[in-house]
């Protein structure tokens, strides 16, 4: 092959044609795309150095949009919404530099999702569509739909739609590694079940204890109905007047709960992390402000943005083009609500091999 073309098994990013032509992405964007404003000579540099570089030429988005339908509970609630506006926040810093115009919608119920489909499909000027954290039982209604959607935050099984989405189940079990390595033992996870992204998180809290030889962990699930600090302060006294503090660590499956864990222990005067350390997934901004700070496993949730629109604009680039399942990495940002296990009956922890105790997960 020529030394000059592009690797046909590696993806080329709008940036690398940028840098090598010297331009700014949102340049290379509109040149690409057929929007004004971008001189000739510049504008035939840009498109040969993309053809060089075996990079799939978009079809033009100019005077086109994008739909984004997003689950108007997680607008609303407020931890949640913090999450879907750094995701919005991304997505939309994406689109100025691309060009693209999104309208917004909220989604809450099936029948919301039909209008929004129906009139998506009419609409000559809609390129396609991205799903915000919509509700697992909404994916069926999109079979037949003629346009290309992209979830964000959230999970297609089938792979009928390409997702973006933080790697949940390697997040969760790198979360519970670190706790392990603390010398914990008896983590509890705390989740609100329903969905297949917090299902890859408890899948991963799982993977991390029976590799650590963990019995009857089943004992250890802990159930809210929802997303609500309040009840996650619920659950853990209602746990603790129960069964006494039978455990010394837990990891919740979002931030939101992970407040309310701690408050729950305070109100039964339990110290955190003195008796229990607790971590939580999301690492929203009030999350350094907590008492005590949360050590939490970041979720690039701007990036999520980000990367779900470019990934649209590939399916419109007009060639086939499989359904692709893209996975960010996340990080463990350790503050001071995670400590070492107290001693209990002379048990040694378990410290991890020094190359799992990295603040990073690629």
């Amino acid at each position: 092959m020529d030394g000059k073309r592009g690797k046909p098994n590696r993806r080329v990013r709008l940036e690398e044609i940028a840098q090598r032509c010297g331009v700014s992405v949102s340049t290379a964007s509109r040149a690409l795309t057929g929007a004004t404003g971008v001189r000739e000579p510049v504008r035939t540099t840009i498109i040969e150095a993309a053809r060089q570089l075996n990079y799939a030429i978009p079809t033009s988005v100019v005077g086109r949009k994008v739909i984004v339908a997003a689950s108007s509970a997680a607008m609303i609630d407020n931890s949640r919404a913090q999450f879907t506006f750094h995701v919005l926040d991304g997505l939309n810093e994406r689109a100025r530099v691309l060009g693209v115009e999104l309208a917004t919608r909220p989604v809450a119920s099936s029948a919301d999702e039909a209008a929004l489909l129906g009139e998506a499909e009419a609409d000559d000027a809609v390129a396609g569509c991205l799903f915000l954290t919509l509700e697992d039982d909404m994916l069926p209604l999109a079979e037949g739909f003629s346009k290309p959607i992209v979830l964000i935050n959230g999970d297609d099984p089938f792979m009928r739609h390409s997702s973006v989405t933080p790697c949940n189940r390697a997040a969760a079990q790198f979360a519970t590694s670190h706790l392990i390595g603390l010398g914990h033992r008896r983590i509890l996870f705390m989740m609100r079940s329903g969905r297949r992204t917090i299902q890859r998180r408890f899948e991963g809290w799982r993977d991390a204890l029976v590799a650590a030889g963990v019995g009857h962990i089943e004992d250890l699930v802990v159930e809210v109905e929802d997303w609500l600090p309040d009840l996650a302060a619920e659950a853990i006294a209602r746990r603790i007047a129960a069964r006494g503090l039978d455990f010394t660590a837990v990891l919740t499956a979002g931030d939101s709960l992970a407040f309310g864990t701690i408050r729950g222990l305070a109100q039964r005067n339990v110290s955190v992390p003195q008796q229990v350390s607790v971590i939580g997934m999301d690492d929203l901004p009030q999350s350094a402000f907590s008492t005590p700070p949360l050590t939490a496993m970041h979720i690039p949730m701007r990036e999520m943005g980000s990367e779900a629109l470019s990934l649209l604009l590939d399916h419109l680039g007009g060639g086939p083009m499989l359904a692709r399942r893209v996975e960010l990495a996340c990080r463990l940002v350790e503050r001071q609500s995670t400590g070492p296990a107290p001693a209990a009956k002379g048990e040694i922890g378990v410290r991890l091999s020094p190359h799992l105790s990295s603040a990073n997960l690629r």
